[in-house]
């Protein structure tokens, strides 16, 4: 059933790989043939009393002269729509009366949907012709039918108006997908910035940090080689971290992915350790049971975190941090609380050192990671002039 489905798409792609002009031809022939069953003749398009003659060789011309351009109506408008108006006058004039006629109604609406440029121009020309037209008939006939003569100018004008309605119609179409397009690129460079950001801050920021330490404990050897081992650590642990990021963003990449590279909150532990090392003092306490699986809400909680983390070794280092997270069954609630100025438990930053200065992308990247969940967040200043950010991240229910 599946492949039986396939076959007219298939076609239908084949139909439209065709050159237009290939793709128009069709109508034109079907047109065409149409002008020669007699009972159809009767359907034509008529314009002023002309009285109709025997269809002859010469009809047979004025019948190609009106059909046979609606297989370029689409790459030459312009050329399409002066051989049918010129055919249509020949017809009109002579006495050619025939089902062709009607060809002049589709050329006029596919100029008025795929003409580019010039549009007035031949708006104006078709009008003078139309009205010289008029003028030929009524002085053959002396019918003096003006009432005829506008409302058949009515209906055209109203062929070309939908031409023209279809024109901006699909101009308006096609400015929204390119609106759409530049939206969905937007948003995807805004989301590979804020990953990359959340994958590579943290960890060079703790590289920096472990390696201004390292200045200061070159009368230490123990320690200086335990410092330099931390950084050669994090730096390999960044590599590994960019590259997963790459091969989650490489639309060639083969083979599984991890779709969290720090591994949600069950690397929580680690992170915090690897915080540690960086010489801040960092307490982990965590309430309840955290979920099984790693979900969007575990890993924005993970984000949170980190990036709470991360401004603590930039803009407090040495000064005690308290990571707080709790689980239940609808939401996750995390707190991140720094020290403010003053004695603390981790020593003082030693002088000269210097942390990386930050862009504020973090914070607005949680955010909005946090806001899309459904959940809030908040970052502000304590009471003792420490740091504080709390988030509730809502998990749909998942355990």
């Amino acid at each position: 059933m599946t492949e039986l489905r396939r076959v007219p798409d298939r076609w239908r792609d084949r139909w439209h790989r065709l050159d237009v002009t290939v793709r128009d031809l069709p109508l034109a022939l079907a047109l065409a043939g149409a002008a020669f069953v007699p009972f159809l003749r009767e359907y034509g398009t008529q314009v002023g009393e002309v009285p109709a003659r025997p269809f002859d060789g010469v009809a047979v011309l004025v019948v190609a002269l009106q059909c046979l351009p609606l297989a370029v109506r689409r790459r030459w408008p312009a050329v399409c729509v002066a051989l049918v108006s010129l055919g249509f006058v020949l017809s009109q004039v002579q006495g050619n009366h025939s089902f062709a006629s009607n060809a002049l109604g589709i050329a006029l609406v596919s100029t008025g949907a795929h003409l580019a440029h010039h549009r007035r121009l031949a708006v104006a020309v078709l009008s003078v012709a139309y009205v010289g037209l008029a003028i030929t008939l009524d002085r053959l006939t002396g019918a003096e039918r003006v009432d005829e003569y506008v409302t058949f100018y009515l209906v055209m004008a109203l062929a070309w108006g939908v031409g023209a309605w279809l024109r901006s119609t699909r101009a308006a179409e096609a400015e929204r997908r390119l609106r759409v397009a530049e939206e969905t690129r937007a948003a995807e460079r805004t989301r590979i910035a804020r990953e990359l950001h959340d994958v590579v801050t943290h960890h060079v920021t703790a590289m920096v940090v472990q390696t201004e330490a390292a200045r200061y404990l070159t009368a230490s050897p123990d320690r200086l080689d335990e410092t330099l081992t931390a950084v050669g650590d994090t730096g390999r642990l960044a590599i590994s971290d960019l590259r997963n990021l790459l091969d989650v963003l490489d639309p060639g990449h083969e083979g599984p992915v991890r779709t969290q590279p720090d591994g949600g909150l069950g690397a929580l532990v680690a992170l915090v350790e690897q915080t540690r090392r960086a010489g801040q003092p960092v307490e982990l306490t965590e309430h309840g049971e955290p979920p099984t699986t790693s979900g969007s809400a575990e890993r924005a909680a993970h984000r949170v975190v980190q990036e709470s983390l991360t401004n603590a070794l930039k803009h407090a280092h040495g000064r005690p941090t308290a990571v707080t997270v709790r689980y239940d069954d609808r939401e996750i609630l995390v707190e991140v609380s720094t020290d403010g100025p003053g004695p603390r438990a981790g020593g003082r930053s030693r002088p000269g050192s210097a942390s990386p200065g930050g862009s504020g992308r973090g914070l607005v990247g949680l955010h909005e990671r946090v806001a899309a969940l459904g959940g809030e967040l908040s970052a502000q200043r304590s009471d003792d002039g420490g740091f504080v950010v709390l988030a509730r991240i809502p998990t749909g229910g998942r355990r």
